[in-house]
């Protein structure tokens, strides 16, 4: 009798397992993952196709790769808590991010030479504790801390130039990605001696390094509504229509569309920027900074382009954005999906309080 009722236990137990199975990093892929502009859209939207691709792309970049970084594992940190309603995750990525801090930072502290890597590794930990536990972790306070010990005199952070616009080509987006982190962290963290003294250094540097593109005004925008004194109201609602009005007639935005503006960013020999195809990256930007802005999420244009985030995921559960100048494996399309995540949760479209409300 006990047999007969294991058996159909353990078969549904391991049916249960493979419909739904926690991505872990013995798992995945050794290589990564080739991302194509030509993957199929999915038959429909779908959180947990999402949950799964953003933990593999994760845990793949952690096993090859071993270190962290913008465009994929921090901004998976960002995002993943959302979608823990569709798919449980491993927890080893957030534990990758915390032996920055528990074990290869412990007798040897990040220099100013490595000042990119309290930023990337303190965004990571900070969102992620904003979506789940709403406290920053005393590990997390640790490495923002780090932030400090790092900037350089002038109020900025040595950034990866590797002409990967427009995450990793200039300082300003790494000087405005730690303000908008510094100003999201719960528990006052901007309040305190250390925080109060580097972000008087860091208005500084902003103030004498302009930002060369709509998409780094957009960032300037969301850092000042988190950390006063780095944009006025009037310059955050100019970036802000300025951005509004790029929307295409399929209710999507182009990243490319952010960049048209930056002078000398593509050579006289490259293709033109592709600034007439909605992506992952575009969209989601625009709408979570709108959102941040005060944007209601019933706005007609924000509800036009979250129409175009159901109807344009992929198969495999990503969001496509081609890179936008110098190819780079399109791995842009981690964090555009990890912005849609956040933007359709700041809408209402999924669980959850957007950072931190």
């Amino acid at each position: 009798m006990i047999l007969r009722i294991l058996l159909p236990l353990l078969f549904f137990s391991d049916w249960a397992g493979a419909q739904s199975p926690v991505v872990t990093l013995e798992q995945v892929p050794d290589e990564l993952q080739e991302i194509r502009a030509d993957e199929p859209l999915a038959a429909s939207f779908s959180p947990e196709n999402t949950a799964r691709y953003l933990d593999q792309a994760a845990l793949t970049w952690q096993k090859k790769k071993k270190c962290a970084t913008c465009h994929t594992n921090m901004a998976y940190l960002m995002a993943r808590p959302v979608l823990h309603g569709s798919l449980k995750d491993s927890g080893e990525v957030r534990s990758f991010f915390e032996d920055y801090r528990n074990v290869r930072w412990k007798t040897k502290a990040p220099s100013q030479n490595q000042g990119f890597w309290p930023i990337v590794v303190g965004t990571g930990l900070t969102f992620n504790d904003l979506q789940t536990t709403g406290t920053l972790s005393d590990v997390a306070r640790d490495v923002l801390d780090f932030l400090w010990t790092s900037q350089r005199e002038d109020g900025g952070w040595r950034w990866p130039d590797c002409d990967y616009a427009p995450m990793e080509k200039d300082e300003h987006y790494g000087a405005t990605l730690a303000a908008v982190t510094v100003g999201l962290a719960p528990g006052g963290y901007a309040d305190t001696p250390a925080a109060k003294a580097g972000l008087e250094k860091l208005r500084a540097f902003l103030r004498k390094d302009p930002p060369k593109s709509l998409h780094h005004r957009a960032m300037l925008a969301w850092a000042g509504v988190r950390v006063e004194g780095l944009s006025t109201r009037a310059e955050q609602k100019a970036a802000l229509d300025e951005m509004m009005a790029l929307q295409l007639p399929d209710g999507g935005w182009s990243t490319s569309g952010f960049l048209e503006d930056w002078q000398g960013l593509v050579a006289e020999d490259d293709p033109p920027l592709e600034t007439e195809t909605s992506d992952g990256y575009g969209t989601g930007f625009v709408i979570l900074i709108a959102r941040e802005l005060g944007v209601p999420a019933d706005d007609p244009q924000i509800q036009k382009g979250i129409a175009w985030i159901k109807s344009n995921q992929r198969e495999s559960g990503k969001w496509f954005t081609r890179s936008p100048v110098v190819f780079a494996d399109n791995l842009i399309s981690n964090t555009g999906t990890a912005y849609i995540i956040l933007a359709l949760q700041a809408c209402g479209e999924l669980p959850g309080s957007p950072l931190g409300r």
